[in-house]
């Protein structure tokens, strides 16, 4: 068992701590029936199987899960399903680090992750906070999701790859982000004009995409704007990755900076995560 302060972290083996986790996840996402993000049975599974699944525990209360799975090719990736914390417990990073350790303890080079691109907090924690870099834009990679947070919100996901030897992932873990440069003529390629997208253009080398403040809460107050982000979002970030661009980090807490021609930091230097 590994600890941070009086937190707690280690992996779960029985029955009744999947039922917790799935107890846990149900009052994040509070999901529709048959909607929710793992069960019982397949957490057992993969714990069975020799995978990933782990607690976050506070004078033994369970305040943060983590389920993956080792992905193709062998020994090579760990995909982080799902991870989910309580709000305001900080335990994210500890998690995100102790899933590390496993990895790297079983010759793992990678992990993966995917998440909305849409909201800000998670961007930030996983770009800034931890230095992973996002590779792959996939559209509705879920389809329609029935829950509290999505909203029935189409599932934009970006895959999210961590380098977990890289050096700017290594001095991420030592709390030593890298800063992201910002060229003086970098374009704007989405914008944020008081709550609505507004698309800029992507002929530069360097192209700044916004994402809104708070997308979830976008969701219930504008759906109509919450959509227009989405759509817009998927065109302009989905476009720069399909055509070989390649995001080096979130600026400000508001934005993803993305370079034509970036040197890949994953793999040529040596990649909650929230779902």
């Amino acid at each position: 068992m590994s600890g941070l302060g009086d937190l707690r972290l280690r992996e779960l083996h029985t029955i009744e701590e999947f039922e917790d986790v799935w107890r846990l996840f149900g009052g994040i996402w509070r999901p529709d029936p048959g909607g929710e993000p793992v069960t019982v049975e397949m957490m057992r599974a993969l714990s069975h199987a020799g995978n990933y699944v782990a607690g976050a525990f506070r004078h033994d209360r369970l305040v943060g899960a983590s389920v993956g799975f080792v992905a193709a090719p062998p020994r090579r990736a760990l995909h982080s399903h799902v991870t989910g914390t309580l709000a305001g417990q900080r335990v994210g990073f500890a998690l995100k680090l102790h899933q590390r350790e496993w990895a790297l303890d079983r010759g793992l080079e990678t992990i993966t992750w995917t998440y909305d691109p849409l909201v800000r907090r998670n961007a930030h924690f996983n770009l800034a906070k931890l230095g992973a870099r996002p590779e792959e834009y996939l559209p509705a990679f879920y389809g329609t999701m029935g829950d509290a947070i999505n909203a029935g919100d189409e599932s934009d996901r970006v895959l999210a790859v961590w380098p977990l030897t890289s050096p700017h992932v290594l001095a991420a873990v030592r709390g030593e982000p890298s800063p992201v440069e910002i060229p003086p003529d970098a374009a704007t390629g989405l914008d944020d004009d008081g709550g609505r997208p507004v698309r800029g253009h992507t002929d530069a080398e360097t192209v700044l995409v916004a994402v809104p403040a708070d997308i979830e809460t976008l969701r219930v107050t504008d759906p109509a704007a919450a959509r227009a982000w989405r759509l817009a979002l998927r065109e302009v970030l989905g476009d720069l990755l399909r055509e070989g661009a390649r995001v080096t980090g979130f600026h400000d807490k508001s934005c993803y900076v993305v370079r034509r021609g970036a040197r890949d930091e994953g793999r040529g230097g040596d990649g909650r995560a929230l779902s």
